[in-house]
């Protein structure tokens, strides 16, 4: 699947906020919980509804409910947190699991050192997060551990990704679809995207 990109004036303002390095921790961490929400609705744009009978103040009436039960959110450890309240404000009753990797500044490849989901996350549609999908290889690890517990239906939130990592996950697991709300030129000698936003850890939790 080619990676759904939101081409929306408020977001790309929003972006622009957050690239510049002047910009400071908690409106870092705000606006990067406000791209979520957005990303977000953006994913559930296919989700299946129920009709139900509701009564407002005038009268009784169908409406169409979603199953929120039927979701989960997996923000990668550290930086896929940040994301996590934007998508929470939407679907309060998710379940959420988290897996925790690190990069190996050598390799680049990541380091798997924490992996905990719902005991029935099998059976739901998960949505995975990570600010930067820069080499691809976290998403493409956190993918394949989940698609090993079961998981059928699964999707991707970025806020930047690099044409490299959009790549690489397209060709190791072409099934899961890849919301952003940019894609950036590329990535440098390091791994970081560029121009990119700097790392979103340090900028979310102010470690640096």
């Amino acid at each position: 699947m080619k990676a759904i990109v939101l081409d929306n004036p408020l977001i790309s303002h929003k972006l622009s906020i957050i690239r510049s390095k002047e910009t400071g921790t908690k409106e870092f961490r705000e606006i990067v919980g406000e791209i979520a929400t957005f990303l977000c609705y953006e994913a559930m744009s296919d989700a299946t509804l129920t009709e139900v009978e509701i009564e407002t103040p005038i009268c009784k009436t169908k409406a169409k409910k979603l199953d929120e039960n039927k979701y989960a959110f997996v923000p990668i450890l550290r930086a896929g947190t940040g994301m996590l309240d934007g998508l929470l404000r939407t679907i309060p009753n998710a379940k959420i699991g988290h897996v925790g990797l690190y990069r190996n500044e050598e390799t680049l490849k990541p380091v798997r050192y924490y992996y905990k989901m719902p005991s029935d996350i099998a059976n739901r549609e998960v949505i995975v997060l990570d600010p930067m999908l820069a080499t691809g290889g976290s998403a493409i690890d956190t993918i394949t551990m989940l698609k090993e517990d079961g998981v059928k239906k699964i999707k991707f939130l970025s806020i930047l990704s690099a044409p490299e990592g959009l790549k690489k996950l397209e060709e190791v697991h072409p099934d899961v679809q890849v919301y952003t709300a940019a894609v950036d030129e590329k990535l440098n000698e390091v791994g970081y995207i560029v121009p990119g936003l700097g790392d979103a850890g340090d900028r979310i939790f102010g470690t640096k």
